[in-house]
């Protein structure tokens, strides 16, 4: 898991405190996170601006492509170039020259687009849902999935800085944490997971996603486009999520913390594997 520039997605601002309690107000300095729009292109064709934070931006492009539908796998794409662009970054994206025509023939509405996953279908039948990936991994452990976030605060700098982002991370069947993005949107964050994850040959299948933000059903598609079989949540999931990811056969954690979490999908997907606090080796 390198290392992502944490540096170039924070400003410093000046900033005052107050207190409720009647105290004075005090000067501060307090760590913002970057917010900037990213214009994706599919050479030579505009497809979005999206709003996300200035650090692993080749991982996004993969992670993005893959959920929009755009590729099937990074072969899929030949080249990527991040430039300045009108006070953001013009994101271009080269694809091979059969999802080109295929990607060019797709018709789409992009008018009010923005990272919610749905700006832009005309139907609600054409809300999306990821094609079924074989999956070869072992159930979720709910041992790993304690260790995971029991873990994870110490691998988010920007969010520690900041406590302003998201963060999307992906452990391995044992519950270690071996790849951690973040980014200011939620959805943006996870497609860095995904990129992160496509470039380096991973079988994501072999592990589970934790994400920190809502479990919404966006949440739940990419990370069935990915192939996880297991999403763990930090925060709540909506209703749709919890059907997608039962139409998905996927384990869904949520309102997971450092003593339990709720389980709301078929426990057949579960492997309950943890010792009582305070007995030897829990």
């Amino acid at each position: 898991m390198p290392p992502s520039d944490v540096a170039r997605a924070i400003l410093p601002a000046r900033a005052t405190r107050l207190s409720f309690s009647g105290a004075a107000p005090q000067d501060i300095e307090r760590a913002l996170p970057v917010e900037t729009p990213i214009a994706v292109v599919y050479a030579p064709t505009p497809y979005a601006v999206m709003m996300a934070s200035p650090m692993d931006i080749e991982d996004f492009a993969h992670g993005f492509s893959l959920t929009e539908g755009v590729i099937e796998n990074a072969a899929d794409i030949r080249a990527i170039d991040v430039a300045p662009d009108q006070g953001g970054l013009r994101l271009t994206i080269t694809l091979a020259s059969d999802r080109l025509k295929t990607h060019l023939a797709r018709a789409r509405n992009m008018t009010g687009r923005t990272g919610c996953g749905v700006c832009g279908i005309e139907d609600i039948n054409q809300l999306p849902f990821a094609r079924r990936v074989p999956r070869s991994g072992k159930p979720l452990s709910i041992a790993a999935a304690r260790r995971a976030v029991r873990a994870l605060d110490a691998l988010t700098p920007l969010g520690d800085l900041t406590r302003a982002t998201h963060a999307a991370a992906w452990c391995d069947e044992a519950g270690d944490i071996l790849f951690v993005r973040e980014d200011v949107g939620r959805h943006n964050a996870l497609d860095k997971l995904i990129g992160a994850l496509m470039r380096g040959g991973v079988d994501a299948a072999r592990g589970f996603v934790v994400v920190t933000s809502r479990c919404s059903f966006e949440m739940v598609e990419k990370t069935a486009a990915l192939g996880a079989g297991a999403i763990v949540a930090i925060s709540a999931p909506t209703s749709l999520a919890v059907e997608r990811a039962r139409a998905h056969g996927m384990t869904m954690l949520a309102v997971a913390r450092a003593d339990g979490a709720l389980l709301f999908t078929d426990g057949a997907g579960v492997e309950h594997d943890l010792k009582l606090e305070g007995a030897p080796g829990a």
